[in-house]
C-alpha cells in the first residue's frame, strides 16, 4: 500500500501560483487581441462615409477626380484607384490628408479612426 502524504503548503502555493499565472497570461492575450484588434481594424464602410463628407467634392465619387476642381486649381488629379496612388503606403496617404500635398490643403476634421477608415476606403478604389 502506498502511503500518500498531504502536499506541503509550499507545493500548494506553487501550484496555485502557476495556475494563476497561466490564467493571467491567457487573459492578457485575449484582452490584448480584443482591444488591439478593434483599434487597428479600419472599416472601409465607415471610410466611405468620411470620404463622402470630406473628399468626394474634389476627388469625385469614384476617386477619379472632379474635372471642374482640377481645372480651377490648374492641376492634374491622379485617380485614387490608380497604381501610382495605390502603391503609396498608408502613412503616405494619411500624410497627404493631414498635411496636404501639392495644391491640396490639409483636410480639417479627419484624424484617428476616421483617417484610418478613409484610407481603407481609398484602398477599395483600386483598379
Amino acid at each position: 500500500m502506498i502511503k500518500r502524504t498531504a502536499p506541503c503548503a509550499e507545493q500548494v502555493t506553487m501550484s496555485v501560483m502557476k495556475r494563476s499565472a497561466r490564467y493571467l497570461v491567457y487573459g492578457a492575450m485575449l484582452f490584448g487581441t480584443t482591444v488591439i484588434g478593434h483599434a487597428v481594424a479600419a472599416s472601409a464602410k465607415d471610410g466611405e462615409v468620411v470620404y463622402s463628407a470630406k473628399c468626394k467634392n474634389c476627388h469625385g465619387a469614384d476617386g477619379a477626380g472632379n474635372p471642374a476642381i482640377a481645372k480651377m486649381m490648374n492641376v492634374t488629379m491622379k485617380a485614387l484607384g490608380s497604381a501610382e496612388v495605390q502603391a503609396k503606403s498608408d502613412a503616405d496617404l494619411k500624410a497627404a490628408v493631414t498635411t496636404g500635398t501639392g495644391k491640396m490643403k490639409p483636410v480639417a476634421g479627419v484624424a484617428g479612426a476616421d483617417l484610418d477608415n478613409a484610407v481603407a476606403y481609398v484602398r477599395t478604389l483600386k483598379k
